[in-house]
């Protein structure tokens, strides 16, 4: 059975700062699928994950251009947002088999669209509101998910 854990996050900054602690724990490479309704801050939980490597410039939603690279000096982070995907067969037009070749963080905003294609995730992160914050379930699907989310709860715990 997958592990599952919880957590209650107040607001926007708590989402960034979270989303840090996903990004170190990740390193140096799992493939994280971010579910959540239009709104809820995959986005702003991505940018934490992208500032943890080190990147000080915005991190944009790569809505129309399906997936935003990031090679920085702590490791690569892929962020990839498919909701304007029509087809998962585009998916294989991107090239989407060279990122999963690598070593690096793949994140992954609506994953259900590229459903067939995608290799499973490691860790699958679900958004939802609650009261006027958010609160994110982590559901690890194999060992390595297993590990990352170990991290996750032992830097949130500190």
């Amino acid at each position: 059975m997958a592990e599952v854990q919880r957590w209650d996050l107040a607001d926007e900054a708590r989402m960034v700062e979270f989303g840090g602690r996903l990004g170190q724990a990740a390193r140096p490479q799992a493939t994280i699928y971010l579910h959540g309704n239009l709104g809820m801050g995959k986005t702003t939980l991505s940018r934490g994950v992208v500032q943890s490597f080190g990147h000080t410039a915005v991190v944009k939603s790569p809505t129309y251009t399906l997936v935003e690279p990031y090679e920085l000096e702590q490791g690569r982070v892929y962020h990839f947002d498919l909701y304007r995907l029509a087809d998962p067969e585009e998916l294989e037009f991107l090239g989407i088999r060279d990122y999963f070749s690598i070593e690096a963080v793949r994140l992954i905003e609506w994953p259900e669209k590229g459903e067939g294609i995608l290799p499973e995730a490691d860790l699958e992160l679900l958004i939802e509101k609650q009261g006027t914050g958010r609160q994110v379930t982590v559901k690890a699907n194999n060992p390595l998910g297993e590990q990352v989310l170990a991290r996750l709860s032992e830097m949130s715990a500190d």
